[in-house]
C-alpha cells in the first residue's frame, strides 16, 4: 500500500511539471561587434535560465527589412512547432510603428516590429493571427525612458516570456487583422516568377552572401515547364532597375564541381530555385550584382 501511494504521489508531482521551454531564435541587423546581441540573450535568460537560444543571423545588412523578411521565410519552416522567432531590423525604433507577435499555421511565433518584416510570410498565407504587444504590461522593467533599443526592452523579453510559457499568445495584447499589417511597398517585392513563353522572368531576392552565389525566385517547376533541364545552356540577363548589369551564357548543371574552377554555372539552390555561381569563386562580386526587389533576371534557353 505504501509503495502504491508513493507511486501515485510521484505521478501527481510529474503532472505538475510544466512543459519544457520552446526554442527562441534571434535575428537582427546588429552584427556581433558590440554587446547588443549578448544583451538580448541576457534579458531572455533572466526570464528563464533554461531557454535554448539560437541565432538565425545577426548579419542582415543595416535597416534591410527585405532581407529580414526573406530570411524568416527561408528558415522558419524547418524549425519545430512553437519555436519563437525574435526579428529586430527596426529603422523606425521609437516611432509609432507597432510591436507585434504573429502566429503562423505551423504554430511558430514571430516577435517583431510591424514594418514589413512579415511580408513574405503574409504572401504565402502563412500568418494566421497577430496581436499587438501591450508594452505597458510587457516592457522590461525600468526601461520606459529608453526608446532606441526595443530589441532588448520589448522584443527579447516578450519572446523569452512566450518561449518560457510565462505568457501565452492571448496574453500579448489585442488582436490585429492581418490585412492591417505593413508590407514592403516596392511593386517588384511581390512579383511572381513568370514564363512568357519565350523567356522566364524573376528577380534576385537575396545573395548566398558567404560565397557570392546569386539566388533567384525562379522555381524548378517553372524551369521544367519551360523545358529547361540539366545540360541546357542558359542565356542570362540581370538588371538593377532598368540598367543591365550582366549578360552572358552559362551551363545549367547539377552542382558546382560539374564545371571547372572559376567557370560560371546555373544550378538549383537548396530551396529548389535557379541560382548562378562561379565554381570556387564569387559571381556577385565579379559582376557587381546585388539583391532586392529591384534586381530583375531574364532567362532564355540557347
Amino acid at each position: 500500500m505504501r509503495r502504491a501511494a508513493l507511486a501515485l504521489t510521484l505521478l501527481a508531482l510529474a503532472g505538475c511539471h510544466s512543459a519544457p521551454p520552446s526554442l527562441l531564435v534571434l535575428q537582427t541587423d546588429f552584427g556581433l561587434k558590440d554587446g547588443a546581441v549578448a544583451t538580448m540573450r541576457g534579458v531572455a535568460l533572466a526570464v528563464e535560465p533554461g531557454l535554448q537560444i539560437h541565432d538565425l543571423t545577426h548579419e542582415i545588412p543595416p535597416f534591410d527589412i527585405w532581407q529580414a523578411a526573406y530570411r524568416l521565410q527561408q528558415t522558419s519552416p524547418y524549425w519545430p512547432e512553437a519555436t519563437v522567432f525574435v526579428s529586430v531590423v527596426d529603422p523606425g525604433v521609437g516611432t509609432d510603428r507597432l510591436p507585434i507577435v504573429a502566429r503562423d499555421r505551423d504554430g511558430h511565433l514571430f516577435v517583431t516590429p510591424d514594418n514589413g518584416t512579415l511580408t513574405l510570410l503574409l504572401d504565402a498565407d502563412a500568418v494566421t493571427s497577430v496581436r499587438v504587444i501591450e508594452t505597458a504590461r510587457h516592457q522590461r522593467p525600468g526601461s520606459s525612458e529608453s526608446h532606441t533599443f526595443h530589441g532588448r526592452d520589448v522584443f527579447a523579453i516578450v519572446g523569452a516570456k512566450l518561449a518560457a510559457g510565462v505568457i501565452d499568445f492571448a496574453d500579448v495584447g489585442p488582436l490585429l487583422a492581418t490585412n492591417k499589417l505593413t508590407r514592403i511597398g516596392h511593386p517588384l517585392a511581390l512579383a511572381q516568377p513568370k514564363d512568357t513563353g519565350w523567356q522566364l522572368s524573376g528577380f534576385i531576392p537575396v545573395l548566398d552572401v558567404q560565397y557570392g552565389n546569386v539566388w533567384t525566385n525562379l522555381p524548378s517547376a517553372l524551369l521544367q515547364q519551360h523545358g529547361l533541364h540539366t545540360g541546357a545552356r542558359l542565356l542570362i540577363r540581370i538588371y538593377d532597375g532598368e540598367r543591365e548589369v550582366f549578360s552572358g551564357e552559362l551551363p545549367f548543371v547539377r552542382t558546382f564541381g560539374d564545371v571547372t574552377q572559376g567557370q560560371p554555372l546555373g544550378y538549383l539552390n537548396s530551396l529548389g530555385n535557379l541560382a548562378f555561381a562561379l565554381n570556387v569563386g564569387d559571381f556577385a562580386r565579379v559582376h557587381s550584382i546585388g539583391s532586392g526587389p529591384q534586381w530583375r533576371v531574364l532567362v532564355t534557353a540557347k
